[in-house]
């Protein structure tokens, strides 16, 4: 009985040794995975779904781990729902982009509430190329329109001109339908669009160049979609000073702020994104990917996944950005690159002088870059928070600067700003062509929405030059 009595304690011993040199090793496990404890809960509802016995048995575990971490499953988060505000008021003569000068003959066409004109999608069919369209500010409603034109202004006047899709669009698509011609758009509200496709967007871009200045995405199914470029990238889009917000998809779909499909160039700057529902903050396929001086931030009651994705490569320059994921992320990783393969013939990404939040504080990772890349420059970048970076191919990294919340001044309210700083968070200095780019940053973000030239070389790692002395 003695000898019995032995063996069974020698086993129980070697079975809370076994359980605590697994615990040990899961934990190890999942701080190297750089997911969150709801991404791996995910994963494992993925694998035993359809195996009613071991779903049985393992529902109480993964119920009280979701609980513990705060990881609602998927079925949870869908009944979550999503909390839309209404759209800031409207926007005044002082607040919007100045106009530009007209071209010789060009025609000027106007659009009012109460002239002779009073819809933008009559004026869309009239006007020809190389005319500008002026709309004055108010509020048009159900006013969807398709433009085709080779070349043409179209800008909001005396203030911003807001378009309330209020059920309707152009092609069952968006409020606006932008196709094949070099247009100019500046000071434009795009509110509220839907599609039975699910993609309804405050403007569809099919090809060819578009710039967008002080222009509002806002309670979107997509802010802005592009198409793809076939057979070969030509396309161009440039956003300056804009907002991306609160795009959104009833159930399980992805409601993306911005996504970009296979085009030759993207261009933002000065601009702001947040609040999204499952999708990503800014997803582009460009071939060539320039993003600098933005602020893109999920923030409180935000549900993107990504919060910048460049899911097929290129080349990408990420400069001088505030980019902040908050804990009901749906991915845990902040900008990735290359996760649904590469398809361009150089893809390269460089990353400097932005300010990385991260915000779930169960884990996360700053960078995800899958093999196969042409390598990765990180310099002059302050990370904040839990995670790392992880990339399977050629990693050069000069002067990243870990720190914490109370690092900051007030990050509670996204005030990234340093609250001290030290030799520990100054500026090293890049040669003008580093590693092949660019990154010395000569401007900052600033909120809401626009940018600021810097009156003197950089002095401290991260996004923002504005520091207590």
């Amino acid at each position: 009985m003695s000898a019995h009595r032995s063996w069974f304690a020698r086993a129980l011993v070697a079975c809370a040794i076994l359980a605590a040199v697994t615990a040990l090793l899961g934990w190890y496990l999942y701080r190297q995975s750089g997911r969150t404890p709801g991404e791996l809960l995910d994963y494992a509802d993925r694998r035993i779904d359809g195996h009613p016995v071991v779903e049985t048995l393992a529902a109480p575990v993964m119920h009280l781990l979701r609980a513990t971490f705060g990881a609602p499953s998927v079925a949870d988060r869908a009944r979550m729902g999503f909390v839309i505000p209404p759209p800031p008021p409207r926007r005044g003569a002082s607040e919007i982009a100045p106009p530009e000068r007209i071209p010789p003959r060009a025609r000027v066409w106007r659009v009012s509430p109460d002239g002779p004109i009073r819809r933008i999608g009559e004026v869309a069919r009239l006007a020809r190329d190389g005319d500008v369209v002026e709309i004055e500010a108010g509020d048009y409603h159900q006013d969807v329109a398709v433009w085709e034109q080779a070349r043409l202004t179209i800008r909001g006047v005396g203030g911003a001109a807001r378009l309330l899709a209020g059920g309707r669009n152009a092609e069952g698509k968006a409020i606006w339908v932008i196709r094949n011609g070099d247009f100019d758009v500046a000071n434009i509200d795009f509110i509220g669009a839907r599609a039975s496709d699910m993609n309804g967007a405050g403007i569809r871009f099919e090809g060819g160049r578009l710039r967008l200045r002080r222009c509002l995405f806002w309670n979107n199914q997509m802010g802005l979609v592009s198409s793809n470029d076939n057979p070969a990238p030509r396309s161009e889009l440039i956003v300056e000073d804009s907002e991306f917000a609160y795009s959104y998809v009833d159930g399980q779909h992805w409601g993306h702020n911005l996504y970009v499909g296979s085009m030759r160039a993207l261009t933002v700057t000065g601009s702001y994104f947040h609040h999204v529902g499952i999708g990503h903050l800014i997803k582009s396929r460009a071939t060539i990917n320039d993003i600098r001086y933005n602020r893109l931030t999920d923030e409180v009651g935000g549900r993107a996944s990504y919060e910048l994705e460049f899911p097929n490569g290129g080349v990408a320059q990420v400069i001088g950005n505030i980019i902040q994921q908050q804990i009901g992320t749906e991915n845990s990783a902040l900008v990735s690159f290359g996760a649904e393969g590469y398809k361009w013939p150089v893809n390269t990404l460089y990353i400097a002088s932005n300010t990385l939040v991260n915000d779930h504080p169960h884990g996360g990772t700053f960078l995800r870059v899958a093999h196969g890349s042409g390598g990765v420059v990180s310099a002059n970048n302050l990370l904040v928070g839990p995670g790392g970076y992880q990339v399977a191919d050629r990693l050069t990294v000069v002067n990243d600067v870990r720190a914490d919340w109370e690092d900051l001044r007030m990050p509670a309210r996204q005030d990234y700003r340093l609250a001290t700083t030290t030799a520990r968070t100054a500026y090293q200095p890049l040669s003008d062509e580093f590693q092949g780019a660019r990154l010395t940053p000569d401007a900052q973000y600033v909120h809401r929405h626009t940018t600021r030239r810097l009156t003197s070389a950089p002095a401290f790692v991260g996004a923002l030059q504005d520091q207590p002395p």
